[in-house]
């Protein structure tokens, strides 16, 4: 399903977050932010960059995305817990994928 396609069903919430580690997101920060999408199962998620659109539960899309270092990552998700799961990858984001 396209993100164009799904009804709006009211519950939608997005956030912008930025990439702040220095390798951007490659395949380690991509499986950490599909396992923290992952745990709501009733949360649909996209995330968009620049005209790129992927599901935020896929590790092949978000590494297509190649995201690097500052890049803007605007996540969309829909669901009860949308608030929640954008809260926990803000975290992540903040911690910089736990990289030095």
């Amino acid at each position: 399903m396209d993100l164009k396609d799904r009804a709006d069903n009211g519950n939608e919430v997005t956030r912008v977050l930025k990439v702040q580690n220095k390798m951007g997101i490659h395949a380690r920060p991509a499986a950490m932010i599909v396992r923290i999408a992952n745990k709501y199962e009733s949360v649909e998620v996209w995330v968009e960059k620049d005209s790129d659109q992927i599901n935020g539960k896929s590790i092949m899309g978000l590494m297509m995305l190649a995201a690097g270092q500052g890049s803007e990552l605007k996540f969309i998700a829909t669901g009860d817990k949308a608030p929640d799961l954008l809260n926990e990858l803000e975290e992540l984001f903040s911690r910089k994928f736990e990289e030095a």
